[in-house]
């Protein structure tokens, strides 16, 4: 072997020597270095190319900072959730109006099949990569180098966190190396569970039933389905994971929330499919369940519309949003250490916080529970929809908001209304209006307007009851008056009435607009109106302050609603304002109640003015009050205080009543002031269509709760309230004047702050006359016959006292109705000059004439014209009439006597003239005197006294 070995070897050698085998090593040397040049090329090629990639990479990431775990957590985990409201007792309203709708859930609580679906579909290999699949991001590289038609994607579900958490959707090689690098840093700090559920909770799925656009799988699972996504059978689970890729392709729904038509369904139903078959491949399913669900009729599956909550319910949770944000920017201006009181008073702080309070309400899955009872919100609002008595819808010319085009818009008379629990101050429903579409104004707690009559009780009788001017009945002047710096002359309901001295009860329960101006101007220099601010008021101006007419409804600005109730509801709680509110709680994600309401009252009149003055509102709702009508529809009793108020024109008319235990307000009128006093024979008077309104409200919301509503409990009649006599028309202790003149009354006072006890001082003894149905004191030159004897009249330090610094008719005090012998005596100006002449005229044996033109006449005298002389007839006073029964055959003048006691010339004659025969002149019967001077024909200048006069009687007058 080893000599065989030897020579083969030395063959080989002789080979290899040979010029044949030359040329093949040469070819084989110069092979073998250009494979090591072409090694070497490649490598370098290699290394410098992936230097240069390496190099781009840093720079597309060189300016992305270098985030801490904590920092990539927090953002990754921020991600926005939709609010939502509630109504009383938890019961649930709808989410806050957001761009995106999202609830966040936990991992437990989402469908395992819905887990595999979307591991399936977005990323296969999540468990095993770490944070980014190489293979991927390269074949997502070269298609788009090529431009390639089919675009697999290559983004994990880490870096499509990323994208959407930290980074955004911009289209960019930068934004695209930037994801893949946070990917890779996120893996490192948050486990895979983890990165799961915050995918779940953040990616968009397309619209709900309602067309709002939807993020997070819950929010998918029920806006889609109605159910929990942890009870998603396994084709709701491929639909769903199936959608992120095409949200608005593959969502069954419309931006209106109604169901697309088949076609349109078609790609999701496609989508689906796919998911399933993914999930097929990786052995997720088996291939029966495969089949089962391919033939699943998912479209039976899928909600009906649903209406959003501001569909439903615009006004109220418009409301809450509003009355959310003010709070959260209180809470955020104190976390600045602001005083939330400054955003009142600083606009632009009030702009900044209400701006950071608005993102903070729609994004933070805050939940808002309300005070609003759910059955009362409803039975309301239907209750407005079917009353047809508003008055009559007007048209007027508008533009089109999107074509630009002039089109004709209704204008229908508005109402607001509101519910307030008195005790807590709950606000426990609301009417914002008749129809949300056509207005967006909310008349209960937005729309401002004068409040009429109904501010009578608030700004005039109760603070004078406080600061112990009158009780319940003290007397108050219902006489008309005219300043004269302004010549502002107001006038009561019926602009020709004037009642004179009536008591304050009977002035509130017929809602005289006079004696309420009357005490507020005896009252003005303490500013009342303090009382209004304290009762919540919001838009007071320093003229409202200082106003006569603000007694009676003249605000600047005038008041809401919710701000006029919730002073009502002042009334029934002894006294003491407790602020309306809305918002019970708030609570964050994780349940802390992060905002809980708190009542601050305020004491604001004592129980006395308050029992009182709701005593004297009881009136309103009794025979002869303005509410009558409201209190007849009630179909149940309680004890209720009320008042009415209409405006100027009856522009406005409102009705605000309390019992025990709530306050409901009712206001009617157009959006633009306008009368409501037309069509009354289709609609009735505007007074009444309030009043039925009013107790519609009332009668459904006791069908509701009819214990709540029609409690039995009555307002408590505190000790410092009792009741004492007093003289009627002064207020103050009876006399024997007054007792004789039948004026005492009893009712009720402060004994704390007023009480009758100073002497009356109001009668003397009377002599007066009548003009022009007014009562004056008789002068000393009036004819006896023209006077009224034996009554009582009022003294003139106790007129001028009644009629203040405003003045005013004082023959109108006492009314001439009033039965009863006192009369008012006041004095007239007498003008010393005779009054004008009558013309006078005789048919059927009547005697008649005309008045005479002067203003001072008390009354007439009646002659008999005899042989050319005046033979005196009758005197009759202005009042008894201007006409009597006279014999035949004799003519007749009248005179015009004026209070002086001056004579008017005599009238024309009227009546025939009979020839007397003369008598023989004899002995017996000499011709010794005048016509004249007889004694049964007097001469015209002497005055008969009141004996001569069989009609003269004494009158009395009220």
């Amino acid at each position: 072997m080893k000599e065989w070995l030897n020579q083969l070897n030395e063959k080989i050698e002789t080979l290899a020597s040979s010029k044949r085998m030359r040329y093949v090593r040469i070819t084989g040397d110069v092979f073998w270095n250009l494979s090591l040049l072409a090694i070497i090329f490649i490598t370098t090629v290699v290394i410098l190319f992936g230097g240069i990639g390496l190099g781009y990479f840093a720079s597309l990431v060189k300016d992305e900072p270098l985030r801490s775990k904590e920092e990539m957590r927090e953002q990754i985990f921020s991600y926005e959730e939709t609010s939502e409201i509630y109504f009383a007792n938890d019961i649930y309203i709808g989410k806050i109006r957001t761009d995106l709708d999202r609830r966040e859930t936990s991992l437990a609580n989402i469908s395992p099949t819905v887990i595999n679906a979307v591991m399936a579909t977005e990323d296969e290999y999540f468990r095993e990569h770490p944070g980014i699949v190489p293979k991927a991001v390269l074949r997502g590289l070269l298609q788009d180098v090529t431009n390639s038609s089919t675009q697999t994607g290559g983004s994990t579900l880490t870096q499509q966190l990323i994208k959407n958490q930290i980074l955004t959707n911009e289209v960019s090689y930068e934004r695209k190396a930037k994801e893949i690098l946070l990917a890779y840093r996120l893996e490192h700090f948050m486990s895979k569970e983890e990165i799961l559920e915050a995918y779940l909770n953040i990616i968009p799925y397309g619209r709900n039933s309602s067309g709002r656009n939807i993020a997070g799988i819950e929010t998918a699972a029920q806006g889609i389905f109605g159910i929990s996504a942890s009870k998603l059978n396994l084709p709701q689970s491929a639909y769903i994971a199936g959608i992120p890729q095409a949200p608005f392709k593959y969502t069954p729904f419309t931006n209106k929330g109604e169901k697309k038509s088949d076609e349109g369904m078609q790609p999701g139903i496609d989508r689906m499919k796919t998911v399933l078959s993914r999930m097929l491949e990786v052995g997720y399913i088996t291939e029966n369940e495969y089949k089962e669900a391919i033939s699943y009729d998912i479209k039976k599956d899928f909600k009906d519309r649903e209406q959003r909550a501001e569909d439903k319910y615009p006004w109220l949770t418009v409301e809450l949003e509003e009355r959310a944000k003010e709070i959260f920017a209180k809470i955020l201006a104190e976390k600045d250490g602001i005083d939330p009181a400054r955003l009142k008073e600083e606009s632009n702080l009030q702009e900044k916080y209400s701006i950071l309070a608005d993102r903070l309400l729609r994004s933070g899955g805050y939940r808002i529970y309300s005070t609003i009872d759910k059955d009362m919100y409803d039975t309301m609002q239907q209750v407005t929809q079917d009353y047809t008595l508003y008055g009559q819808t007007y048209k007027k010319k508008d533009k089109d908001p999107e074509t630009g085009e002039e089109i004709e818009v209704d204008v229908p008379v508005q109402t607001g209304s509101i519910v307030i629990d008195n005790k807590t101050g709950k606000i426990l429903s609301f009417v914002g209006g008749r129809d949300h579409e056509l207005e967006q104004l909310n008349h209960a707690t937005k729309a401002y307007r004068s409040n009429g009559s109904t501010m009578k009780p608030l700004l005039a009788y109760a603070p004078a009851l406080e600061y112990g001017v009158i009780g319940a009945g003290s007397p108050v002047v219902d006489v008309k008056f005219k300043r004269s710096y302004d010549n502002y002359e107001p006038v009561n309901y019926n602009p020709n009435q004037e009642l004179g001295i009536i008591p304050a009860r009977q002035a509130v329960a017929s809602s005289q607009n006079l004696p309420v101006l009357r005490l507020y101007d005896s009252i003005l220099d303490r500013r009342p109106a303090t009382f209004l601010e304290n009762m919540g008021f919001s838009k007071l101006t320093e003229g409202d302050y200082v106003n006569l007419s603000t007694s009676i409804g003249g605000l600047t600005y005038g008041a809401s609603v919710e701000e006029n109730t919730n002073a009502y509801a002042t009334f029934a709680n002894g006294g003491q304002f407790i602020d309306a509110y809305m918002i019970e709680r708030i609570e964050d994600l994780d349940g802390n109640i992060i905002y809980q309401h708190k009542a601050e009252p305020v004491q604001v009149f004592s129980p006395e003015t308050a029992y009182m003055m709701t005593d004297m509102l009881r009136g309103v709702l009794k025979e002869g009050g303005t509410a009558t009508l409201a209190k007849s529809q009630l179909k149940f009793s309680s004890d209720f205080a009320a008042k009415t108020g209409t405006t100027q024109d009856h522009n406005d008319v409102w009705l605000v009543g309390y019992n025990p235990n709530i306050s409901i307000g009712v206001w009617l009128g157009y959006d633009k002031p306008r009368t409501l006093n037309a069509f009354n024979n289709r609609y009735q008077h505007p007074s009444n269509r309030v009043n039925r309104l009013w107790a519609k409200y009332l009668n459904a919301l006791y069908d509701i709760n009819p214990e709540y509503i029609a409690t039995k409990e009555t307002f408590k009649q505190p000790d410092g309230v009792v009741s004492r006599s007093f003289c009627g028309i002064s207020g103050l202790a009876s006399s024997t004047s007054c007792a004789n003149a039948g004026l005492v009354r009893t009712d009720l006072f402060n004994k704390n702050v007023f009480l009758p006890t100073q002497p009356d001082d109001s009668f003397v003894s009377s002599t007066t006359v009548v003009i022009n149905g007014k009562t004056y004191a008789a002068l000393p030159t009036t004819p006896t016959e023209f006077v009224q004897m034996n009554g009582f009249g009022l003294n003139q330090n106790f007129i001028d006292r009644m009629l203040g610094k405003l003045g005013g008719d004082a023959s109108k005090l006492l009314p001439s109705s009033s039965g009863n012998s006192v009369v008012a005596g006041a004095s007239f100006n007498a003008d010393s000059q005779a009054p004008e002449a009558v013309w006078a005229k005789l048919e059927n044996g009547s005697l008649s004439w005309a008045p005479s033109a002067s203003n001072d006449v008390v009354g007439y005298r009646v002659y008999s014209v005899i042989d050319g002389g005046l033979s005196f007839v009758r005197s009759i006073k202005s009042f008894e009439g201007l006409q009597m029964n006279v014999s035949p055959g004799v003519r007749y003048i009248v005179k015009a006597v004026d209070i002086s006691g001056f004579e008017s010339a005599s009238s024309n004659e009227v009546g025939e003239i009979i020839e007397i025969p003369e008598p023989p002149i004899t002995e017996e019967n000499p011709d010794t005197t005048t016509p004249e001077e007889t004694p049964e024909n007097p001469a015209p200048e002497e005055t008969p006294d009141s004996g001569e006069n069989p009609d003269d009687t004494t009158d009395t007058i009220e």
